[in-house]
Protein backbone atom coordinates (compact mmCIF):
# COMPACT_ATOMS: atom_id res chain seq x y z
CA UNK A 1 0.00 0.00 0.00
CA UNK A 2 1.20 3.41 -1.25
CA UNK A 3 0.64 5.67 2.03
CA UNK A 4 0.82 8.89 0.21
CA UNK A 5 -2.19 7.63 -1.76
CA UNK A 6 -4.28 6.36 1.05
CA UNK A 7 -6.35 8.06 3.23
CA UNK A 8 -8.70 6.98 6.03
CA UNK A 9 -12.50 5.87 4.95
CA UNK A 10 -15.04 7.90 6.36
CA UNK A 11 -16.53 5.84 8.76
CA UNK A 12 -19.42 7.09 11.69
CA UNK A 13 -19.57 5.24 15.12
CA UNK A 14 -23.09 5.05 17.12
CA UNK A 15 -23.95 3.35 20.25
CA UNK A 16 -27.06 1.58 20.56
CA UNK A 17 -28.24 0.16 23.69
CA UNK A 18 -30.27 -3.24 24.65
CA UNK A 19 -32.08 -2.37 27.74
CA UNK A 20 -33.70 -5.64 29.37
CA UNK A 21 -36.34 -5.95 32.07
CA UNK A 22 -39.20 -8.08 33.07
CA UNK A 23 -42.59 -6.44 33.48
CA UNK A 24 -45.99 -8.30 33.59
CA UNK A 25 -43.84 -11.19 34.30
CA UNK A 26 -42.75 -10.93 30.63
CA UNK A 27 -38.92 -10.25 29.48
CA UNK A 28 -39.26 -6.92 27.93
CA UNK A 29 -36.88 -4.38 25.92
CA UNK A 30 -36.64 -0.47 26.08
CA UNK A 31 -37.58 0.87 22.25
CA UNK A 32 -37.97 4.06 21.17
CA UNK A 33 -40.07 5.76 17.78
CA UNK A 34 -37.57 7.26 15.97
CA UNK A 35 -39.06 10.77 14.96
CA UNK A 36 -36.57 11.86 11.86
CA UNK A 37 -35.49 9.77 9.20
CA UNK A 38 -34.15 7.14 7.97
CA UNK A 39 -37.08 4.98 9.39
CA UNK A 40 -39.41 7.71 11.01
CA UNK A 41 -41.99 6.12 12.68
CA UNK A 42 -40.84 2.82 12.98
CA UNK A 43 -39.49 1.23 16.53
CA UNK A 44 -35.61 1.18 17.46
CA UNK A 45 -33.05 0.21 20.16
CA UNK A 46 -32.51 3.98 21.72
CA UNK A 47 -29.09 5.17 20.62
CA UNK A 48 -27.29 7.58 18.42
CA UNK A 49 -24.22 9.09 17.22
CA UNK A 50 -20.61 10.25 19.21
CA UNK A 51 -21.09 13.57 19.51
CA UNK A 52 -17.09 14.24 18.64
CA UNK A 53 -14.62 12.61 18.10
CA UNK A 54 -13.09 13.05 21.91
CA UNK A 55 -16.38 11.26 23.36
CA UNK A 56 -15.72 7.94 25.08
CA UNK A 57 -18.03 5.41 23.64
CA UNK A 58 -19.52 4.17 26.90
CA UNK A 59 -19.95 7.66 28.06
CA UNK A 60 -21.65 8.56 24.86
CA UNK A 61 -24.21 5.10 25.48
CA UNK A 62 -25.09 6.76 28.96
CA UNK A 63 -26.05 9.99 27.27
CA UNK A 64 -27.83 8.64 24.53
CA UNK A 65 -30.33 6.64 27.37
CA UNK A 66 -30.51 9.90 29.15
CA UNK A 67 -31.47 11.58 26.37
CA UNK A 68 -33.59 9.00 23.94
CA UNK A 69 -35.34 7.32 27.15
CA UNK A 70 -34.78 9.52 29.95
CA UNK A 71 -33.22 6.70 31.84
CA UNK A 72 -30.45 7.25 34.09
CA UNK A 73 -27.72 5.31 32.63
CA UNK A 74 -25.16 5.65 34.93
CA UNK A 75 -27.66 3.64 37.65
CA UNK A 76 -27.41 0.99 35.38
CA UNK A 77 -24.55 -1.88 34.74
CA UNK A 78 -24.13 -1.16 31.00
CA UNK A 79 -21.85 -4.30 28.93
CA UNK A 80 -20.51 -4.50 25.52
CA UNK A 81 -22.66 -6.51 23.80
CA UNK A 82 -20.49 -6.43 20.42
CA UNK A 83 -19.59 -3.92 17.32
CA UNK A 84 -22.04 -4.08 14.33
CA UNK A 85 -21.08 -3.22 10.83
CA UNK A 86 -22.41 -4.65 7.60
CA UNK A 87 -21.92 -2.01 4.95
CA UNK A 88 -25.47 -1.15 4.32
CA UNK A 89 -27.16 -1.56 7.84
CA UNK A 90 -27.79 2.37 7.75
CA UNK A 91 -28.98 4.21 4.53
CA UNK A 92 -27.12 7.22 5.85
CA UNK A 93 -23.61 6.02 5.06
CA UNK A 94 -21.06 3.61 6.51
CA UNK A 95 -21.84 3.48 10.23
CA UNK A 96 -20.35 0.79 12.91
CA UNK A 97 -22.37 0.65 16.52
CA UNK A 98 -21.16 -0.39 19.56
CA UNK A 99 -24.36 -2.98 21.40
CA UNK A 100 -24.46 -2.34 24.91
CA UNK A 101 -26.70 -4.50 26.98
CA UNK A 102 -28.46 -3.72 30.56
CA UNK A 103 -30.80 -6.55 32.68
CA UNK A 104 -31.86 -4.72 35.59
CA UNK A 105 -35.60 -4.91 37.97
CA UNK A 106 -37.89 -2.42 38.20
CA UNK A 107 -36.98 0.05 35.87
CA UNK A 108 -38.86 3.05 35.47
CA UNK A 109 -41.36 4.26 32.36
CA UNK A 110 -39.39 6.20 29.44
CA UNK A 111 -39.80 9.26 28.91
CA UNK A 112 -39.33 10.18 24.83
CA UNK A 113 -36.71 12.86 24.15
CA UNK A 114 -34.44 14.68 21.32
CA UNK A 115 -34.91 12.53 18.06
CA UNK A 116 -37.14 9.81 19.37
CA UNK A 117 -41.21 10.88 19.25
CA UNK A 118 -41.59 7.94 21.83
CA UNK A 119 -40.27 5.78 24.30
CA UNK A 120 -41.87 2.11 25.69
CA UNK A 121 -41.20 -1.16 26.96
CA UNK A 122 -42.59 -3.70 24.54
CA UNK A 123 -42.31 -7.75 25.03
CA UNK A 124 -39.32 -9.00 23.56
CA UNK A 125 -41.55 -11.69 21.90
CA UNK A 126 -42.74 -9.65 20.10
CA UNK A 127 -39.48 -8.80 18.52
CA UNK A 128 -38.45 -11.66 18.16
CA UNK A 129 -41.10 -13.57 16.32
CA UNK A 130 -41.32 -10.77 13.93
CA UNK A 131 -44.69 -9.36 15.18
CA UNK A 132 -42.93 -5.89 15.85
CA UNK A 133 -40.64 -4.48 12.86
CA UNK A 134 -37.44 -2.88 14.10
CA UNK A 135 -35.39 -0.39 12.42
CA UNK A 136 -31.55 -0.94 10.48
CA UNK A 137 -30.13 -3.99 11.83
CA UNK A 138 -31.97 -3.63 15.73
CA UNK A 139 -33.49 -7.30 15.20
CA UNK A 140 -30.28 -8.75 15.12
CA UNK A 141 -28.81 -6.76 17.76
CA UNK A 142 -31.94 -7.29 20.18
CA UNK A 143 -31.83 -11.27 19.57
CA UNK A 144 -27.96 -11.14 20.10
CA UNK A 145 -29.02 -9.32 23.87
CA UNK A 146 -31.50 -11.55 24.83
CA UNK A 147 -29.04 -14.78 24.11
CA UNK A 148 -26.61 -12.67 26.43
CA UNK A 149 -29.36 -12.52 28.91
CA UNK A 150 -30.46 -16.43 28.46
CA UNK A 151 -27.09 -17.28 29.11
CA UNK A 152 -26.11 -15.40 32.47
CA UNK A 153 -28.73 -16.67 33.78
CA UNK A 154 -27.75 -20.09 33.56
CA UNK A 155 -24.53 -19.27 34.80
CA UNK A 156 -25.02 -16.66 37.30
CA UNK A 157 -27.42 -16.02 40.21
CA UNK A 158 -28.81 -12.45 38.21
CA UNK A 159 -32.12 -13.97 38.47
CA UNK A 160 -32.58 -13.38 42.07
CA UNK A 161 -31.90 -9.34 41.45
CA UNK A 162 -35.71 -9.47 39.98
CA UNK A 163 -37.22 -11.03 43.32
CA UNK A 164 -37.98 -9.44 46.26
CA UNK A 165 -35.94 -9.79 49.00
CA UNK A 166 -37.30 -12.84 50.49
CA UNK A 167 -39.40 -15.26 47.77
CA UNK A 168 -40.36 -18.85 46.85
CA UNK A 169 -39.20 -20.63 44.45
CA UNK A 170 -41.73 -19.87 42.67
CA UNK A 171 -41.34 -16.31 42.29
CA UNK A 172 -37.65 -17.80 41.18
CA UNK A 173 -39.24 -19.86 38.69
CA UNK A 174 -41.66 -17.34 36.63
CA UNK A 175 -38.11 -15.01 36.38
CA UNK A 176 -36.38 -17.94 34.24
CA UNK A 177 -39.37 -18.30 32.42
CA UNK A 178 -39.86 -14.87 31.78
CA UNK A 179 -35.93 -14.92 30.30
CA UNK A 180 -35.92 -18.21 28.52
CA UNK A 181 -39.54 -17.85 26.98
CA UNK A 182 -39.89 -21.44 28.46
CA UNK A 183 -41.93 -23.59 31.01
CA UNK A 184 -40.38 -25.46 33.46
CA UNK A 185 -41.56 -28.50 35.37
CA UNK A 186 -41.56 -27.09 39.11
CA UNK A 187 -40.00 -30.02 40.72
CA UNK A 188 -36.98 -30.49 38.25
CA UNK A 189 -36.75 -26.83 39.01
CA UNK A 190 -36.34 -27.01 42.49
CA UNK A 191 -34.37 -29.96 42.35
CA UNK A 192 -31.73 -27.95 40.39
CA UNK A 193 -31.68 -24.69 42.19
CA UNK A 194 -31.80 -26.47 45.17
CA UNK A 195 -28.25 -28.10 44.05
CA UNK A 196 -26.08 -24.88 43.27
CA UNK A 197 -24.83 -24.74 47.00
CA UNK A 198 -24.56 -21.19 48.03
CA UNK A 199 -27.31 -20.19 45.37
CA UNK A 200 -30.51 -19.76 47.87
CA UNK A 201 -30.55 -19.23 51.86
CA UNK A 202 -33.26 -20.40 53.20
CA UNK A 203 -35.26 -18.12 55.79
CA UNK A 204 -37.71 -19.11 59.21
CA UNK A 205 -40.89 -17.34 57.74
CA UNK A 206 -43.19 -18.80 55.00
CA UNK A 207 -45.93 -17.22 52.91
CA UNK A 208 -49.50 -18.92 52.26
CA UNK A 209 -50.46 -19.94 48.63
CA UNK A 210 -53.69 -19.26 47.14
CA UNK A 211 -54.10 -23.32 47.57
CA UNK A 212 -53.65 -22.73 51.57
CA UNK A 213 -50.81 -24.22 51.74
CA UNK A 214 -47.49 -22.47 53.19
CA UNK A 215 -44.70 -21.82 50.90
CA UNK A 216 -41.08 -22.00 51.78
CA UNK A 217 -39.24 -18.56 51.31
CA UNK A 218 -35.39 -17.85 50.63
CA UNK A 219 -33.37 -14.73 50.07
CA UNK A 220 -29.93 -14.47 47.28
CA UNK A 221 -27.00 -16.42 48.81
CA UNK A 222 -23.45 -15.21 48.17
CA UNK A 223 -22.84 -17.06 44.90
CA UNK A 224 -22.63 -15.61 42.44
CA UNK A 225 -21.37 -17.81 39.82
CA UNK A 226 -23.66 -21.10 39.54
CA UNK A 227 -22.12 -24.16 39.60
CA UNK A 228 -23.35 -26.23 38.56
CA UNK A 229 -25.21 -24.38 35.63
CA UNK A 230 -28.87 -24.26 35.79
CA UNK A 231 -28.96 -25.13 31.69
CA UNK A 232 -31.98 -24.19 30.31
CA UNK A 233 -34.11 -26.33 28.10
CA UNK A 234 -33.65 -26.61 24.48
CA UNK A 235 -36.84 -26.10 23.07
CA UNK A 236 -38.72 -23.25 23.73
CA UNK A 237 -42.22 -23.53 25.81
CA UNK A 238 -41.44 -27.08 26.95
CA UNK A 239 -43.07 -28.66 29.40
CA UNK A 240 -40.30 -30.22 31.56
CA UNK A 241 -36.64 -29.48 31.95
CA UNK A 242 -34.20 -32.12 30.70
CA UNK A 243 -33.87 -34.84 33.59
Amino acid sequence: MNDENWSAPEILVAVDLVILTIRSSALQVLLVERGIAPYRGHQALPGGFLNNATEDIEVAAHRELNEEANLDGTQLHLEQLGAYGKPDRDPRGRVISVAYLAIAPSLPEPIAGTDAASASWQPVEDVLSGRLKLAFDHLEIVADGVERARAKLERTALATAFCAETFTISDLQKVYEAVWGVSLDPRNFFRKVQGVPGFLVPVESTRRTTKGRPARLYRAGTRTVLHPPLIRPEHPMSDEEDH
